[in-house]
């Protein structure tokens, strides 16, 4: 909109549906489970509250469980007899009507992710365009490969072979609380542009979102049954759903330790796919050849862009000891002039963490850094005018030993460790040293260090000399999205062709003449 001279009235938009969806909040809205095209009122309810300000009630949401869950599944797989052998240029139309939808009501969905998990309102509209992508992507692949069905060689001259990739069944589509309309929209899409039918279980959270997705792909004409949304919390609709043995695949966004007991449970009667998306601790190398002015933008926006809360957000910094002063006094600044507050508030970078507890670890997490570490800035709750919401201010911390708990594991919060190295080898070892290995970047005008960092980083996603992000802003179609090691499941990224090959299995069909 910049580009096309629509600046304006990208602001206008924003702030226009914002105001609207926040007076729609004075009268309580009471969302029930969705299944088999029918409002399902589980009797157990909880409140979501908004991260801004725990005064302002998103709405009610029904607390679903075993009989629910049961329900949904029994509902997906009679709506699978019919929805997995419809012709693809139907379901096809159904999916672009659906991105259709989405692109007219674009500012309206982003305006109620701004309020219900906090992102500022550049985050926010950015996440339902990713959505959109999803949905339009995949659509476009699933045709231009005609559905993954191809003629093989013949092994002999009067056989006729054919590959076609079938649906599993019923998945369980289990939601992050982070991007509750483009990861859900990618993970469920995939499922059912393939095929298949699902269970949504939607965050605790931040659940809107995955309510307007259903809302969206029922307006666009997907049958009643092809999707069914399971409110409630993970402990109780969640395990309920995944535990369940009639599922027949899960795809799951969220901590490694849920993906871990997810993945071991796939051996049931017949082992089933389970799709993993489990965080990183995305790490940014610093060269001496680097560009600072271009590595201090990107580490400082993966790591403080959505306070921290993204998978892909860098939480470490190795930076060279010739350049490690310089870089730090340009960081400090830069981090310095990003305004933390209100997300609906178009000068504000950062706003709240997503809860109560995320606070708690932010506050023991700064004391441990404060201890172990140098803390330079941050470490800090904000009250104030803020105090009603989850404000932890952008904190960076340097001299924490490399076997540190706060260098070792996901935080998930707006807080960067920064390190010295002096040899590249080292830096990219001490890199790749944690479980996890999702996103990685480097900053160095050198050809061979960038060359020595892809070759050696031990990440599915990786970056050099992004100014834009030093470990953020995967694309669709451009960047496939996927980790190594404890960060994923498959090794496949999604926003490919490949990614959507996991929602099927393959059929060899030989006919003789």
């Amino acid at each position: 909109m910049v580009k096309a001279g629509e600046e304006s009235s990208f602001h206008t938009r924003y702030e226009r549906a914002v105001e609207r969806f926040v007076q729609s909040l004075e009268v309580r809205t009471n969302y029930d489970s969705m299944i088999d095209g029918k409002a399902v009122d589980a009797g157990k309810h909880f409140v979501d509250t908004s991260p801004i300000d725990t005064d302002m009630v998103v709405g009610e949401f029904s607390s679903g469980g075993k009989e629910e869950a049961s329900l949904a599944i029994a509902a997906a797989r009679r709506a699978f007899q019919t929805w997995s052998v419809m012709e693809l240029d139907k379901r096809l139309t159904i999916f672009r009507k659906a991105a259709e939808i989405m692109r007219r009501e674009l500012f309206e969905i982003a305006a109620a992710v701004t309020v219900d998990n906090g992102k500022n309102r550049f985050e926010a509209v950015g996440e339902v365009d990713e959505a959109i992508d999803f949905i339009s992507f995949y659509a476009e692949r699933m045709e231009a490969r005609n559905g993954f069905r191809e003629e093989t060689p013949p092994a002999y001259p009067d056989e006729m072979p054919v590959s076609v990739m079938r649906p599993y069944g019923v998945w369980a589509i289990v939601c992050p609380f982070n991007f509750p309309i483009a990861i859900s929209a990618g993970m469920l899409t995939a499922a059912i542009i393939t095929g298949n039918t699902a269970v949504l279980k939607p965050s605790t959270p931040a659940p809107l979102a995955v309510h307007m997705l259903y809302d969206v792909y029922e307006r666009a004409g997907v049958p009643p049954g092809v999707i069914n949304l399971l409110s409630g919390s993970g402990a109780t609709a969640g395990e309920a759903l995944v535990s369940n043995e009639k599922i027949d695949g899960i795809a799951f966004t969220g901590s490694k330790e849920v993906g871990y007991k997810l993945l071991a449970s796939s051996l049931r009667r017949h082992p089933i796919p389970v799709i993993t998306e489990l965080g990183g601790k995305n790490p940014a190398i610093v060269s001496e050849k680097a560009d600072l002015a271009r590595a201090v933008a990107g580490v400082a926006g993966s790591t403080f862009g959505y306070s921290g809360q993204k998978c892909s957000a860098c939480s470490r910094a190795y930076v060279h000891e010739l350049v490690y002063d310089e870089f730090m006094v340009n960081l400090l600044e830069h981090i310095s002039r990003l305004r933390v507050g209100d997300p609906r508030e178009r000068a504000t970078f950062m706003g709240p963490v997503i809860h109560q507890k995320a606070l708690d670890n932010y506050r023991a997490y700064s004391e441990m850094a404060r201890k172990d570490g140098v803390v330079h800035l941050g470490g800090e709750v904000l009250e104030g005018k803020l105090s009603k919401g989850f404000y932890a201010a952008p904190t960076v911390v340097t001299g924490l030993p490399e076997d540190h708990y706060l260098i070792k594991n996901e935080l998930f919060l707006p807080i960067l460790c920064v390190q010295r190295f002096t040899d590249l080898k080292d830096a990219v070892r001490r890199a790749n040293d944690v479980d996890y290995g999702l996103t990685s970047g480097i900053y160095s005008d050198d050809e061979d260090e960038v060359k020595h960092f892809f070759e050696n980083i031990e990440a599915g996603v990786s970056y050099a000399n992004r100014a834009r992000g030093a470990t953020t802003g995967a694309m669709v179609g451009a960047q496939p999205f996927g980790g190594w090691k404890g960060s994923g499941s498959t090794g496949l990224g999604s926003g490919t062709d490949m990614y959507l090959t996991q929602y099927m299995r393959q059929q060899s069909r030989t006919m003789v003449r």
